[in-house]
């Protein structure tokens, strides 16, 4: 299953910098929603050791992106990137599906 996502060349670097410091090895990294927060869904982000089949994959720069089938639709068209500047460092989110966003920037509602 293909995923309408994107991942910045910055975003995929850091998950592959990541990577390569874990002392066991992993396919890559899954994305997916959670219900949290303040506005309703959270983002969340784990390693991952053994596939799903239902799992849509994102590829960039040699990283792999998993997204479970039940946060896709929350996801789709969305933008997933890495900042890190004196103010912020960490993946950040541009998400169309956000209808709103909580103040302190970890949870949205779609």
């Amino acid at each position: 299953m293909t995923a309408d996502f994107e991942v910045t060349e910055k975003a995929a670097a850091h998950i592959k910098a990541l990577m390569a410091k874990r002392d066991t090895p992993a396919l890559g990294i899954r994305l997916y929603t959670k219900a949290a927060g303040c506005s309703g869904l959270m983002y969340k982000v784990d390693y991952v050791e053994t596939a799903r089949d239902d799992d849509a994959v994102v590829e960039v720069a040699d990283v792999k992106l998993f997204i479970d089938k039940e946060s896709l639709p929350y996801l789709k068209g969305a933008r997933m990137d890495w900042k890190d500047d004196k103010f912020e460092t960490g993946f950040v989110f541009d998400n169309p599906n956000a209808k709103a966003l909580c103040g302190c920037g970890e949870s949205f509602m779609v």
